[in-house]
């Protein structure tokens, strides 16, 4: 191995271990590793010019628009409006109010295309609601830090967004379409085994809702839920492109927020606005260092290094997609997704379409792997704020989160060997192969 390589790795883990930002660390670390190969000027130049191109992207431009209607519709009442609309629907089963968490946290995960921003709304009132219900508070919170991330894979999704861009332009609308059915398996997985230890435990069961209030809930909810069908559909139908539906969700998402729900005043508008500029500036500088690493990465053919090492370690296609997903799981403990994904689609792709994965159905298998780096120790972002709410620790979580994960390594591996979740949706819309 080059000795730049192992001074970037070095560098990078070193830089992470005493806290630097993980943005600031991809770029120190790109720097000087390439002090190793020419000198300081050039050095620097070369890493702001990668920056700059990997930012110069139109695509790009839809992530601050969809941070901030997520950012209005988290103000906005969306989270009890959706938590009611669960309730009417699942809450009369065994352990109803845990498929009520997971059911909110997925639609409100979609809808405001943040797992953190659900993990925050739904976990503040389903948390403590449960915990009165009789349910234990760590396998409360457990529920809630799992179910945030599949979101991710639901649309509007930004990670979706840097994989089009990471992996050389595939369609954002097929990546978008993509994700529904594996999301909707994930939230299956975790309910399924939530009601076994529902049963086990003897938790009790919500009363049958009736007729009307079924009807006002879902009424209710609709507004909200009509924001996903706005954007998918208008990008499926041709009317408008991923980048112009985050310019419609945000107008959505501010008459729904400050006209019909009346939760966010003009007043508030300034400080939302603050706040998305400030997640999308954290956003983009991961987006420009992540790039100058990975173009690093690739200058140095490590790339084409892994590539040939995995097709070496077995004949097996299932061999050696198992192992990059082990990999990947690996990876996703340890960094953020926005670089990880940045990073590694360029090392691991190539090796997915020789065995004849397509990059759309690689893209979903590689979200969905690092949703579940999101709710584990020590860097999950989603964890950490699920512990803050619940007012737990990471220790106590741990045993819970056990058959949860696997339900999600489950779900992981359908998704890697069976491509028609990915495909079928793409397929039948004719966005399949764009």
């Amino acid at each position: 191995m080059e000795i730049s390589v192992i001074v970037l790795l070095v560098s990078f883990v070193a830089l992470l271990l005493i806290n630097v930002p993980v943005s600031i660390s991809i770029g120190v670390a790109t720097v000087l590793a390439m002090l190793f190969t020419i000198d300081f000027i050039p050095a620097v130049t070369t890493v702001a010019q990668r920056m700059g191109g990997g930012l110069d992207s139109f695509a790009l431009l839809a992530i601050p628009f969809f941070v901030l209607s997520g950012l209005l519709m988290g103000r906005g009442g969306i989270a009890a409006r959706l938590i009611e609309f669960a309730k009417v629907l699942v809450g009369m089963v065994p352990g109803g109010l845990a498929f009520v968490n997971i059911i909110s946290c997925t639609l409100f995960g979609a809808i405001s295309g943040s797992s953190v921003a659900a993990t925050s709304a739904i976990g503040g009132f389903m948390i403590p609601t449960m915990e009165k219900e009789g349910y234990d508070r760590n396998f409360t919170a457990a529920i809630t830090v799992t179910a945030s991330t599949t979101g991710l894979l639901i649309p509007p999704s930004n990670i979706l967004i840097i994989y089009s861009l990471a992996s050389g332009g595939v369609s954002i609308a097929a990546l978008f379409v993509a994700g529904y059915l594996p999301g909707i398996l994930v939230s299956l997985g975790l309910m399924g085994g939530c009601a076994i230890y529902a049963k086990i435990n003897n938790y009790p069961v919500g009363r049958l809702p009736k007729a009307r209030e079924l009807v006002t809930k879902t009424f209710d909810a609709l507004p909200s839920l009509f924001l996903i069908v706005l954007v998918i559909g208008g990008i499926v139908g041709g009317y408008f492109t991923a980048t112009e539906a985050s310019v419609i969700a945000v107008l959505y998402a501010l008459f729904l927020s400050v006209v019909v729900y009346r939760e966010v005043k003009v007043s508030d508008l300034p400080e939302i606005f603050t706040k998305a500029v400030e997640t999308t500036a954290i956003v983009l500088l991961l987006i420009g260092t992540s790039t100058a690493m990975s173009w690093m990465l690739s200058y140095e053919n490590i790339p084409q290094s892994i590539s040939n090492a995995l097709m070496h370690l077995s004949d097996n296609p299932f061999v050696i997609l198992l192992t990059i997903n082990l990999i990947l799981l690996a990876v996703g403990i340890f960094m953020d997704m926005t670089p990880a994904v940045l990073i590694f689609t360029p090392i691991f792709l190539p090796v997915a379409v020789s065995l004849g994965m397509s990059p759309l159905h690689f893209g979903i298998m590689m979200v969905l792997n690092l949703c579940i780096g999101l709710c584990t120790p020590p860097v999950g972002s989603v964890l950490f704020v699920g512990c803050s709410i619940a007012k737990t620790t990471i220790a106590r979580l741990i045993k819970p989160l056990l058959p949860l994960y696997a339900a999600m390594f489950i779900a992981l591996l359908l998704v890697t060997y069976v491509p028609a979740i990915s495909e079928f949706l793409p397929t039948y819309f004719g966005l399949y192969g764009q």
